[in-house]
């Protein structure tokens, strides 16, 4: 298999996506996205008792107890920046914090959802496009554009219909950065701290709101000529 032409290093700040086989829907509903989510949090730990799968069969005291664990010792494989979860895709902004950290974070935390979603609908083989894309984010003003970009997808593609539904959208990160989620896991503060508030950073997203949809519209319209 030939090489990434991104280099994946340590220490360097990544938007990640990857999109279900021939664009087709790989969240159906609330139950799969929560799993999503769920699997997001356990497998950006690096060193994991059981694989997810086996975590969930525990008691929820003894499943308490390993979270505890793992949130004291914050040793991970990836910091998470910012996510957004789409009906056929999803985007993240990851942090690489040991040697090849994100590759075994996407592969644990793919691998372990496609096993769920076939499972659930059965049906068998591969979710997801093969190889994942990463762009390396360079500098922070490319930061804050592309965590606004992840942040406004629900509403650019029209999963959600109104700017006022953003805020509530449970299965972003936008809620967490606007303090709205009591239980997030994002490292957010190396975008916020670019801003006097929150709610400067609320505003920054929503002004680019329209000019957004209004380029996913173009998008599509190039695509399907």
């Amino acid at each position: 298999m030939p090489g990434r032409k991104t280099p994946l290093v340590n220490n360097e700040i990544y938007h990640i996506v990857n999109r279900g086989i021939s664009h087709q829907p790989v969240f159906l509903n609330k139950r799969h996205y929560q799993r999503a989510l769920q699997t997001i949090f356990y497998y950006q730990n690096k060193q994991l008792p059981f694989k997810y799968s086996r975590f969930i069969t525990l008691s929820n005291e003894r499943r308490l107890e390993i979270l505890e664990e793992l949130k004291t010792q914050r040793e991970f494989l990836v910091e998470i920046i910012a996510f957004c979860l789409m009906p056929s895709h999803f985007h993240l902004l990851l942090k690489q914090i040991v040697d090849e950290g994100i590759s075994k974070f996407m592969s644990n935390f793919t691998n372990s959802y496609t096993r769920y979603f076939n499972t659930r609908n059965e049906r068998k083989g591969s979710l997801f496009q093969g190889k994942f894309k990463a762009v390396r984010i360079k500098t922070d003003e490319q930061l804050i554009h592309v965590s606004r970009y992840i942040h406004l997808n629900p509403y650019s593609s029209y999963v959600i219909k109104t700017l006022k539904e953003l805020g509530n959208y449970l299965y972003s990160s936008f809620p967490e950065y606007l303090e709205k989620s009591e239980n997030g896991f994002c490292d957010k503060e190396i975008v916020l701290d670019q801003f006097k508030d929150i709610k400067s950073y609320k505003k920054f997203v929503s002004d680019q709101a329209d000019y957004q949809r209004k380029l996913e519209i173009i998008k599509h319209l190039v695509l399907e000529e």
